[in-house]
């Protein structure tokens, strides 16, 4: 942190060990220089591990036939479980631009996907999109749609956690929620889209040209963000680690219910105290 000029350190209010129940933080608490903020209710790392270890999802049915993954009775645990997100309006507007209106003369940029677990290959091409124009509009497809042509263990997020996602990055102007696949002309017309993108890494089996309209206005361009990560890079690199992540789940499962155990303590102390 000296060697970087940083002044403290900043976590969600969420158990922070690692696999041996090490408190990661431990170091930079014991100086006074940790700062937690509140963390996005329903929406948990732990639990996008746990989804990726189980290649899972509330809503779908499917699993893993792996043997060698956690079944998912004896990876999820009552304490460290998100709870299913709440989407309203108000917390759509916190992770959105100040301002969601194109100026005059704004060259209008467009580009769709299912943008599944936000990566840095994902944020560069959102980076390289915006360099293409001055407004950014992001389609996200719906979660079937990602599961026809990525297979049915896709997406790891549900469409209210991508969208969350996509809106907190500055490069974006705009979502659309459930985008058409493929583009239509009405898309094209009613946004009155400039240019449409896409980038050199595809993710997923699709059957035709889902951009075709764009092409065919002579509106399409393909762009290289530089990067080459994919979701399923990252998928990847958690399962061949599942021990470790396993390890690190169960530590903040016990953590997580001793805490639990406590604070009923503690609330049933102050009842009796009261009556």
């Amino acid at each position: 942190m000296d060697n970087n000029g940083a002044e403290f350190c900043v976590h969600g209010d969420d158990i922070t060990l690692s696999a041996d129940g090490t408190d990661t933080y431990q170091i930079v608490k014991d100086a006074g220089r940790y700062k937690e903020c509140k963390r996005t209710q329903g929406v948990s790392t732990t639990d996008l591990v746990g989804r990726m270890l189980l290649m899972t999802r509330a809503n779908t049915s499917s699993q893993s036939s792996d043997p060698g993954l956690p079944s998912q009775e004896e990876f999820v645990s009552p304490y460290t479980k998100a709870c299913n997100l709440l989407q309203t309006n108000s917390k759509i507007t916190q992770f959105s631009s100040p301002s969601n209106e194109p100026k005059p003369g704004d060259r209008i940029v467009y580009t769709a996907g299912a943008f599944d677990l936000l990566h840095p290959g994902l944020v560069d091409f959102l980076e390289a999109a915006k360099k293409e124009g001055s407004y950014l509009i992001v389609g996200l497809y719906e979660d079937s749609v990602v599961n026809e042509y990525k297979g049915s263990r896709y997406p790891v997020q549900i469409l209210q956690e991508r969208v969350l996602s996509v809106l907190a990055n500055r490069h974006v102007n705009e979502v659309l929620i459930g985008a058409p696949y493929p583009l239509t002309e009405e898309v094209l017309d009613h946004f009155k889209i400039d240019v449409v993108v896409q980038g050199m890494v595809h993710e997923g089996d699709h059957d035709s040209d889902h951009f075709a309209v764009a092409r065919k206005r002579g509106i399409f361009k393909e762009i290289d963000s530089g990067s080459f990560l994919k979701t399923e890079d990252l998928v990847m690199r958690i399962i061949r680690n599942r021990k470790l992540f396993m390890d690190r789940n169960r530590q903040k499962q016990i953590k997580r219910a001793e805490q639990h155990h406590e604070n009923g303590g503690k609330r049933k102390r102050r009842e009796q105290r009261r009556s």
